[in-house]
């Protein structure tokens, strides 16, 4: 992102933003280009170690930081992070906490903890979607972005719970933004395919599929706080063409051709080979 792009960002977007999901791949990304841009940064993720190594390469840029290492598919985690936060103008929310934390077949799999995917993906960001926005609408100014999966637009096996979430994210982000516009609060979905960020590296997904476009995590958030204006939806330039964008009106091969490329991303992987837990190819 050019320099001339990043003045608008603090009287819009600040002096604060809260990142969910900001230890690393595209949440860390978006918070070094914040934190350079002069934007304070609250970081929340999950494990406190990769957490605190981004709080203090922002540090370094010259921001304060706050860390709140909080399990978001917890009824909690918004109380917690709202009373850390009570002192705080919040300009900017991103949500890129959201993932396939049960990758089961549904009727193999644990109920509760399917229930965990929707809190953490849709119940969680509601309840901080509506108290930050809330104060942004007041101000007038300010910016919700919300990650979103290519995995929302069609069917999959083992995603039936996470495809439906990411689905209904979409369809929440185009009607948030119509309600936000005339107070000029920005509402982006960005819409990810896969990408290349250390959860799914750690897990072996095969990205030299011929053909597979693969995009890197910095590129991803550059991409999404320009596009942050011009909501309601974008999809990673990337990704553009991915067949799931424009499946026709023959849903039943849609979903097969999709399923058979999903297979040889996760082909190799243990989780694959368990059934459950595979990671969410975005």
């Amino acid at each position: 992102m050019s320099s001339g792009d990043e003045p608008a960002w603090g009287p819009q977007y600040g002096p604060w933003a809260v990142i969910a999901g900001g230890s690393e791949g595209v949440g860390a990304e978006f918070a070094r280009l914040l934190a350079r841009a002069g934007i304070n940064l609250v970081l929340i993720a999950r494990k406190p170690e990769p957490l605190r190594d981004t709080a203090d390469r922002c540090r370094e840029l010259g921001v304060d930081v706050r860390e709140l290492a909080v399990d978001l598919s917890r009824a909690d985690s918004v109380a917690q992070i709202i009373a850390a936060t009570t002192d705080l103008e919040i300009g900017l929310l991103i949500y890129n906490a959201g993932a396939n934390t049960h990758s089961a077949e549904f009727l193999d799999g644990d109920l509760a903890a399917f229930h965990q995917v929707i809190d953490l993906n849709v119940t969680t960001p509601l309840a901080l979607i509506h108290h930050f926005a809330g104060s942004m609408r007041a101000r007038r100014r300010g910016g919700v972005l919300l990650i979103g999966s290519l995995t929302g637009y069609l069917g999959s096996a083992r995603h039936t719970v996470y495809g439906g979430v990411k689905a209904f994210t979409r369809i929440y982000a185009e009607g948030l933004w119509l309600e936000l516009r005339q107070y000029n609060v920005h509402v982006l979905e960005l819409v990810l395919g896969v990408t290349k960020t250390p959860a799914m590296q750690r897990v072996g997904l095969n990205f030299d599929i011929p053909g597979m476009r693969v995009s890197d995590p910095a590129d991803v958030a550059h991409e999404g706080l320009r596009q942050l204006p011009h909501g309601p939806v974008h999809v990673v330039a990337a990704h553009a063409d991915n067949p799931a964008l424009h499946a026709g009106s023959d849903r039943a091969e849609a979903v097969l051709a999709s399923h058979r490329m999903m297979q040889k991303l996760l082909r190799g992987t243990p989780s694959a080979a368990r059934g459950r837990d595979a990671p969410a190819a975005e």
